[in-house]
């Protein structure tokens, strides 16, 4: 099945294809149908850390399901070396953890 890294809760870039996309988010559910991740394009992400960090209302997360059939890879969002995860990231400019932004209790 699938290895449980990536179950509900785990922090994601998903590359997609059919078209090309990156999503990045967090993963609510997978199976073996596909995923459904809550989240945003990865390339709007500096935009809306940004605009959540000015407390503003702009961009919003999406839930979207992704069918495995168009799934190319998903990568854990994970420091590599000196470079932070993007959930690091958004903790560090926003001053609050991403799950409780997101309000996850899992």
């Amino acid at each position: 099945m699938f290895n449980s890294a990536f179950g509900p809760g785990s922090v994601v870039v998903a590359y997609v294809q059919n078209p090309r996309e990156r999503f990045w988010g967090m993963i609510r559910a997978l199976d073996s149908a596909g995923v459904v991740i809550e989240g945003i394009d990865l390339n709007s992400f500096d935009d809306w850390v940004r605009q959540v960090a000015e407390g503003g209302e702009g961009l919003s997360l999406s839930t979207v399901f992704i069918p495995l059939l168009r799934v190319e890879k998903l990568l854990l969002d994970a420091n590599s070396g000196s470079a932070p995860s993007l959930s690091l990231q958004f903790e560090t400019r926003v001053g609050r953890p991403l799950r409780e932004h997101m309000g996850w209790t899992g």
